[in-house]
């Protein structure tokens, strides 16, 4: 293959692999949400799990969280209040229903104003977005819990969920 040609495949193949991560990063995509950016809360709430994106629940949501840590689902995550606060903050200012989200609101439709889920896999929309998936799977080893998104979405971490 001549330098050229070479050059024109690798400048199509580039281009396809950047229009194709724009199309998933677009705004308002139900596959997309910003991942977490803040090393101390991807630090300590990825410690045990994935740092879920905090634009998954609603702020009155990932408050109910944070002042449950000595339970967290069954576990202590407890951390000391500067940690807290400083994880509290973040999840605030990212959480579904903060102004500057960008719309991943959406995934709120179906809840009242007044709850405050604290599972992000009870929420109606991730009801529907997963009700093809049989029920044999999420009991797999390599799955474990509707929790795990990453067995599935291989980019979870970095916040895509597609399900292709």
């Amino acid at each position: 293959m001549t330098t050229v040609i070479r050059s024109i495949v690798v400048g199509a193949v580039l281009f396809a692999a950047g229009a194709v991560m724009l199309s998933r990063a677009k705004a308002g995509s139900d596959e997309f949400f910003p991942p977490v950016t803040d090393p101390l809360t991807r630090q300590e709430c990825g410690g045990c799990h994935m740092a879920f994106p905090a634009g998954l629940l609603p702020a009155r949501s990932w408050q109910k969280v944070m002042g449950e840590l000595d339970n967290h689902f069954g576990d202590d995550a407890s951390v000391d209040a500067a940690t807290a606060r400083q994880i509290n903050t973040y999840l605030m200012a990212h959480a579904a229903d903060s102004a500057g989200n960008g719309g991943m609101h959406r995934w709120l439709r179906g809840v009242s104003a007044a709850a405050a889920p604290q599972r992000i896999t009870e929420l109606p929309k991730w009801v529907r977005e997963h009700r093809e998936v049989a029920r044999s799977d999420w009991t797999r080893k390599e799955v474990a819990s509707k929790a795990n998104c990453v067995a599935c979405h291989v980019d979870a971490e970095r916040g895509y969920f597609e399900d292709d």
